[in-house]
């Protein structure tokens, strides 16, 4: 690994201004006095003041890794003016005012001008929401600030700044040591190397990649504690360059099938808008008046208003979960929590109750042994780590004297050992305390307590299968087991290699009762057609007691060590089917949900702690909770404030309305309204004239847009909300091949009504049609917005009110004087009577191919 590279000139010259600011000639070297890197830095062990914080995050920007440029509201709504479509129609306008049409010039101008205010009030309004939902479970970091210790942002870390970490905490900067205590930290996010790495304040010699009294941005401290001086931030970090070489982040997969549809539109669009250009051409017909009708079709068949649909839809169902005690960082994530048919569990506080008491401490015979429990005390109370539930129950049990014994080395806990091991002295004597996994502390146990500690016996075969059977008929009874040996060492510090050769001490037993809520959330989640997997490190008879008294029926149990000999495909396969996971290292888990995503399912996880944040960031749908460790926190695309799985359900439901939402303008968008456009390119074929002005299909894009702005309020069928939901253009494509002929047939036969028994001329008929196109493509909504009947399900009254508003006005601008303006002619009543009889028997027609393509089909 490279080492930190020195800032930039401008970096350079910000540093050297006056005021307290850093003067850095170079880059501060982690192999030069600290005295001399403080001075660099202009810092103080005492911290900064928070004016000494305000100018340098003036002068750096925020601590954060993707840039956000904040830019004036005025150039924000400027640039809606650079949309590729939004350009062309102010193209257009200068062509018709140069070409002497001054009211097409006035008229587009405005349309184009509304169309950009509305998307813009409405992604303004969208865009505060979630960065109010942001800031709720944005990261914290603990900070000397004005000389006392503070909570803030980590976004407002700048250098200079002195934080303090411990075990959980993620690191917020490139750092340079000022105090640790028994500090590891975990860098795979730089090095790759899964282990965990000790970290100390001494200097040694030249500066390495890798400086031993430094620590970097994205690491996460796994034990131990520490005091930093905060070197570099944001950009400027190790992690930073890693994040510009890679680039962007993958796209998701709604993202992906967002872009897919554009793609599809404009296809459509390109070729339609081409072949009337050239029909136009062909029949002689007026060329500017042929370029704004086939620019104007365009228009109509762009789903321009979908980026301010998605975005809206998503903030307000952002704002819905959080009703549900689910806060949202990543927006897009709603849609892969409406499309979750696996969630993947721990059952620690999920689905127990997290409260978690010392009920006994046994030897291997089951006879108690209060030896067993000064052990475990005394290495609980001297370990540095991130402190586990048991170490915590452990702790409030019972407090024997350890005032004799002094900690001199610890070596921490990890996923793949199982253990903690702390190093102790007292009256010369030297011990080391091992407390993990029963099974794990068993295996490098060569003797074993007796008699409360009063006599230690060779561990043999038999003694080995005594334990096994006290451990598998206490998990039984749903207590959760650790172990305890100890060893005698002559040496001042410890490491894993003397974790062997111990004398087993006994077992501490624990009971956490389950959730009462657990059973009905469990329930729910199924009914939502989700499989729920309990993937846990405890042994198989734990687990399978607590299944037992959540009613849940085992399928398995598959064991990490079975895991460990299957290959991916084997894993996937059997993954299928089991929905117990047990003795399952981190790892493992990530592998677990790998494997299910392979078979195509859409995977959820939900995890709190250091271990969880490898599966967190492997699943579709990475969930945590608000009292959850920082690596944990930040890995996730969700946030629940109530450890509940009821909570999820909630929050399940409320993804797919969001994503139901959605899929009905994108619906409607491939139904009338592409149905309509394709019409007026049919149109021009046999038409005398152009079957409606390029202005008046702009305003019939502009009041369908502004009809369906109540969309992302629309309540949302049951029926919708029992199944998953995913993006699928195949169910899209069917959708336009069912429903986009039946609106063609319909125009086409409202074009026969006007010519042959109305005998319209050109003004009355292009106002007729737009009427009679208008009303198909707003009021059709309200048969696609539900699988089931429209007479049966009720539509928000915001857009019931505005899809009338609309169709009332459509019908009402040929009798008003602006209509002039648009070249419609007032229509008599029978013709209007007439429209309205097309206009029904559409939406009757749309309803019953809507109930065969259901049955036939797919499922709407």
């Amino acid at each position: 690994m490279n080492p930190p590279s020195p800032p930039d000139t401008a970096s350079t010259k910000a540093h050297a201004r006056p005021g307290g600011a850093p003067n850095l000639k170079a880059s501060p070297a982690f192999a030069e006095p600290l005295e001399t890197v403080l001075a660099q830095l202009g810092a103080r062990p005492s911290g900064l003041t928070s004016a000494e914080a305000r100018a340098r995050l003036e002068q750096f920007g925020p601590n954060r890794l993707e840039e956000r440029p904040r830019r004036l509201l005025a150039l924000q709504f400027l640039a809606h003016f650079a949309d590729p479509l939004t350009l062309v129609l102010l193209f257009a306008a200068a062509i018709s005012g140069l070409a002497g049409e001054i009211s097409s010039f006035f008229i587009i101008s405005a349309i184009v001008f509304l169309s950009v205010t509305l998307d813009f009030a409405q992604e303004q309004r969208a865009g505060r929401a979630i960065e109010a939902l942001r800031r709720r479970v944005a990261l914290t970091v603990r900070a000397l600030r004005d000389g006392a210790p503070q909570d803030i942002p980590a976004e407002s870390v700048a250098p200079g700044d002195i934080v303090t970490l411990a075990a959980g905490d993620l690191i917020p900067a490139d750092c340079r040591l000022i105090e640790a205590r028994d500090l590891f930290v975990n860098e795979a996010v730089l090095t790759g190397e899964s282990f965990p790495v000790e970290k100390r304040t001494d200097v040694d010699g030249p500066e390495t990649p890798a400086p031993a009294n430094a620590v970097f941005m994205g690491s996460s401290v796994v034990s131990g504690a520490a005091k930093a001086l905060v070197l570099r931030t944001g950009r400027a970090t190790r992690l930073g360059d890693i994040a510009r070489s890679l680039g962007d982040e993958p796209p998701t997969a709604f993202a992906i099938g967002i872009r897919d549809f554009g793609l599809l539109i404009v296809r459509l669009t390109i070729l339609l808008a081409l072949f009337v250009l050239l029909i136009n051409l062909l029949f002689h017909r007026p060329l500017l008046e042929s370029f704004l009708f086939a620019l104007a079709l365009a228009v109509g068949l762009t789903p321009e208003l979908l980026p301010m649909v998605i975005s809206v839809t998503l903030a307000r169902g952002a704002m819905r979960l959080a009703d549900k005690q689910v806060v949202v960082k990543r927006p897009s994530a709603i849609h892969d929590l409406g499309s979750m048919d696996v969630l993947c569990s721990d059952k620690t506080g999920t689905l127990t109750e997290a409260t978690i008491s010392l009920t006994g401490h046994v030897d291997i015979d089951g006879q108690d042994n209060p030896a067993a429990l000064r052990l475990c005390y005394l290495n609980a109370s001297y370990e540095t780590g991130l402190k586990s539930p048991l170490d915590i129950a452990i702790l409030q049990a019972a407090k024997p004297d350890i005032s004799q014994w002094r900690k001199l080395d610890e070596v921490p806990f990890d996923f793949e050992r199982r253990r903690v091991s702390v190093l102790a002295e007292s009256g010369g004597r030297r011990m080391l305390v091992v407390k993990g996994a029963p099974e794990d502390v068993l295996a490098q146990s060569a003797r074993y307590e007796r008699n409360g500690g009063a006599e230690i016996a060779t561990l043999d075969v038999e003694a080995r299968e005594k334990a096994q059977a006290l451990i598998a008929g206490l998990g039984a009874k749903g207590m959760r087991l650790l172990g305890v040996a100890w060893r005698d060492l002559n040496k001042d510090r410890a490491a894993i290699a003397d974790e062997r050769d111990l004398t087993f001490s006994g077992f501490a037993a624990f009971v956490d009762p389950p959730k009462q809520s657990a059973r009905s959330a469990l329930a729910a989640l199924t009914d939502l057609g989700i499989q729920v997997k309990i993937v846990t490190g405890d042994n198989e008879h734990i687990a399978q007691h607590l299944c037992a008294a959540l009613g849940v029926a085992v399928c398995g149990p598959l064991m990490g060590s079975q895991m460990d000999s299957m290959t991916d495909e084997g894993l996937a396969a059997r993954a299928e089917s089991v929905n117990l996971f047990c003795r399952i290292t981190p790892m493992q888990k990530a592998r677990i949900i790998r494997a299910l995503r392979r078979r195509g399912h859409v995977v959820g996880y939900i995890g709190d702690g250091i271990n969880d944040a490898p599966s967190i960031n492997a699943a579709d749908v990475g969930l945590s909770v608000d009292d959850a460790v920082d690596v944990a926190r930040e890995a996730a695309s969700m946030i629940l404030l109530e450890k509940d799985l009821g909570v999820l359900a909630e929050g399940v439901k409320e993804g797919r309305r969001t994503f139901a939402n959605i899929l009905k303008y994108v619906v409607m968008g491939t139904s009338s309204n592409f149905g309509n456009m394709f019409s007026m390119a049919g149109g021009v074929l046999f038409l005398p004239f152009l079957p409606m002005a390029p202005i008046q299909i702009l305003l019939n894009n502009l009041l369908y847009d502004f009809s369906e702005i109540a969309i992302p309020l629309d309540r949302v069928d049951e029926a919708l909300i029992r199944r998953p939901h995913r993006w699928n253009m195949a169910f899209v494509r069917n959708v336009m091949m069912a429903l986009g002929p039946v609106s063609s047939l319909f125009d086409f036969l409202s074009f026969a009504l006007l010519l042959f028994v109305f005998h319209a001329a050109q003004a009355e008929f292009r106002t007729g049609w737009f009427i009679e196109s208008l009303a198909t493509q707003v009021l059709v909504i309200f048969i696609i917005r539900t699988p089931g009947s429209a007479l049966k399900s009720k539509a928000h009254p915001a857009l019931i009110g505005s899809s009338i508003a609309v169709v009332a006005l459509a019908v009402a601008l040929p009798y008003l004087p602006i209509g002039a303006w648009f070249g419609f002619a007032p229509l008599p009543a029978p013709l209007l009577l007439a429209l309205s009889a097309v206009t029904i028997a559409y939406l009757l027609l749309v309803e019953a191919v809507k109930w065969i393509f259901r049955k036939r089909i797919a499922a709407l």
